[in-house]
């Protein structure tokens, strides 16, 4: 046909047909071309799964079809180089055309956090096909396909780099009023520990997307950011402590978050990232909250258990009244019995840490408590109705001590 003049027929049944073939094959495996506003109107589950398909189609549209129809026009046009590249051109323009529009729709599409893995799924296949796109596209003819595919995984860059801006910014500001009634970790510190954890999952790939925009070191980077949303989420606990009417369950609440987030981080790779003195600096706050606690808690208690103005003669145990020891032993009981009520629904879902804090406890009433019923109690003991002032021996403190931080009401309520 060439060689009898009809090249321009011949390249226009061939195109035809070809194109048509082609776009045949895609549909047949499931590609759809969705507008930014079809895609904004997907709920995310169905919209997460066509991304999975999405990638699955880039490779096998690239990788065999495309590959494929070169192939052919290869050998059908060798010899005559304008014809191939013109008529291999115009057979995979519009199908290459409908794929790349999906992930154009998705980038151009409202962000959100839960946005940014797929969005790194999507930038991961454009960089694993950009050497064949460059090859199976390298001519002038197809320059506006290549520019097309580079063009979208910049897109992808950015719009994945926006999203971790956005998150950032959505920690710092979520502004859930709902505290968490007995100081355990807050669904929000479990959220962004697990989204972290998600991200190192995807080094390569960040550090990869950080150099698209900044040629400094891309480690340095990624520790930053996540320096940057540890902060965030600390500032966020901070305000959502506040909530809390207990002083000493605002300083649990503080420990519990920070100790999980301590803890998830040295069982990740973001430890690396973040290094010891990060580690080491955040143990020292979940136990400076875990003083706090002791202090707020336990320093009214503590009082009723020193001997200052239990002596009304300032001469010795003799001159202590009675009436004075029956009052700090009254006052001791309730104020026990008001912390026991109330903080065995506090929760402290880390064993360790719960073991800890009640053997800090321990560690100063009992020996208190032990002393003043030795130095005090037979003054009571001797009277009318002991057990009526003196209602707890060591062991039952010991005991009860045991109760704290198990959440027992709230998880009889849920029963």
């Amino acid at each position: 046909m060439v060689q009898a003049g009809h090249q321009q027929q011949l390249f226009r049944i061939y195109t035809d047909t070809r194109a048509a073939v082609l776009e045949q094959s895609l549909r047949k495996l499931g590609v759809e071309r969705l507008s930014k506003e079809d895609v904004q109107k997907m709920q995310w589950e169905v919209l997460e799964a066509k991304i999975g398909n999405w990638i699955h189609f880039m490779r096998i549209s690239i990788k065999l079809l495309i590959v494929g129809e070169k192939k052919i026009c290869d050998q059908i046009f060798d010899g005559n180089e304008s014809v191939k590249t013109q008529c291999f051109a115009e057979a995979t323009g519009s199908s290459v055309a409908m794929l790349l529009s999906f992930g154009e729709a998705v980038a151009r599409s409202k962000r959100s956090p839960e946005k940014l893995f797929v969005l790194l799924d999507m930038y991961e296949i454009m960089r694993e096909l950009q050497p064949e796109i460059e090859i199976l596209f390298d001519s002038k003819v197809c320059a506006e396909m290549r520019e097309a595919a580079i063009n979208l995984t910049k897109r992808l860059a950015q719009t994945a780099q926006e999203t971790f801006g956005d998150f950032e910014e959505a920690v710092e500001k979520d502004a859930t009023k709902t505290a968490v009634q007995d100081g355990t970790v807050h669904p929000l510190t479990s959220y962004v520990i697990n989204y972290v954890k998600f991200l190192y999952d995807y080094q390569a790939t960040l550090k990869q997307l950080f150099q698209e925009f900044d040629p400094g070191d891309p480690e340095a980077q990624l520790a930053s950011v996540t320096t940057r949303i540890m902060q965030a989420l600390q500032n966020n606990l901070d305000g959502k402590s506040k909530l809390y009417k207990d002083p000493g369950l605002t300083q649990l609440f503080l420990m519990n978050n920070i100790h999980y987030i301590v803890r998830s981080v040295r069982r990740s790779e973001a430890k690396d990232m973040l290094g010891d003195d990060w580690v080491q600096i955040h143990r020292r706050i979940v136990q400076q909250h875990a003083n706090q606690y002791k202090r707020i808690s336990w320093a009214k208690i503590l009082q009723c258990l020193t001997v200052q103005g239990t002596n009304s003669s300032g001469g010795g145990d003799s001159g202590i009244s009675r009436t004075a020891v029956k009052d700090r032993f009254k006052t001791f009981n309730a104020q026990f019995e008001e912390l026991h009520q109330r903080q065995s629904q506090w929760t402290v879902p880390d064993s360790e840490l719960r073991e800890s804090l009640r053997l800090a406890v321990a560690e100063v009433l009992l020996p208190a408590y032990r002393s003043f019923l030795k130095r005090f109690g037979p003054m009571i003991e001797n009277g009318k109705n002991p057990q009526k002032y003196i209602r707890y021996s060591p062991e039952n403190l010991e005991q009860m001590l045991g109760e704290f931080f198990e959440s027992k009401a709230w998880s009889e309520q849920k029963r």
